[in-house]
């Protein structure tokens, strides 16, 4: 297919430095834009037409891996999208598919396995790091609805009842009534339990 054209998106700046060298060691890649933050990445795609995005999942901002993922999915169809992952998430990996993310890899992969994902998955195979499909047949169904997720992230970054509560057009009440919930769903301890457990399992 010739020069595949390559996006890095990752938020620490020697992290994303050592990618694009060593991509841009081989001769069929080219990385054609690097990025900092999940807001990014879809600016950059349009304007850059890449085949395919290597995105970190833990970005600052408003946007992570996978949610830029499921947005160029929408927006830039073309492009595909290898995430890469710290931490292995077993969660992520439902997140993950329904972002339609093409490969899944672990950072600390070696670098000819990441090479090896990067053309793959710029040929349309999907990819994903073994020791992460282990780990995901142990995974129950995520419980909480997807509003209930939506004030758990935001909880999850700080934000008071009253906060979210305006954010989601929703009342301070039912916010506390849907806190209530998730703590219950979750058997969690507390709040911030609660946003551990989900945060672990990858569902927020």
């Amino acid at each position: 297919m010739g020069v595949i054209r390559i996006l890095i998106a990752e938020d620490q700046q020697v992290v994303r430095g050592a990618l694009v060298a060593l991509l841009e060691l081989e001769p069929d890649l080219s990385v054609v834009a690097e990025v900092g933050s999940g807001d990014d990445v879809v600016p950059a795609a349009l304007k850059h037409s890449p085949d395919v995005a290597v995105l970190d999942i833990d970005m600052p901002g408003g946007v992570d891996g996978l949610d830029a993922a499921a947005e160029l999915h929408r927006r830039v169809p073309g492009c595909r999208t290898l995430v890469l992952t710290g931490q292995g998430r077993p969660g992520h990996l439902r997140r993950a598919q329904g972002a339609h993310v093409t490969g899944f890899l672990l950072k600390t992969a070696p670098v000819d396995e990441l090479i090896t994902a990067v053309r793959a998955v710029a040929a349309g195979r999907r990819v994903l790091d073994p020791n992460l499909a282990v780990t995901a047949w142990d995974l129950g169904d995520n419980p909480l609805t997807p509003r209930e997720t939506d004030v758990l992230r935001l909880t999850a970054g700080g934000a008071e009842a009253t906060e979210i509560a305006a954010r989601l057009f929703l009342s301070a009440g039912t916010v506390r009534n849907h806190l209530t919930a998730i703590v219950s769903k979750l058997n969690a301890r507390s709040r911030t339990d609660a946003v551990r457990i989900a945060g672990d399992a990858g569902w927020i």
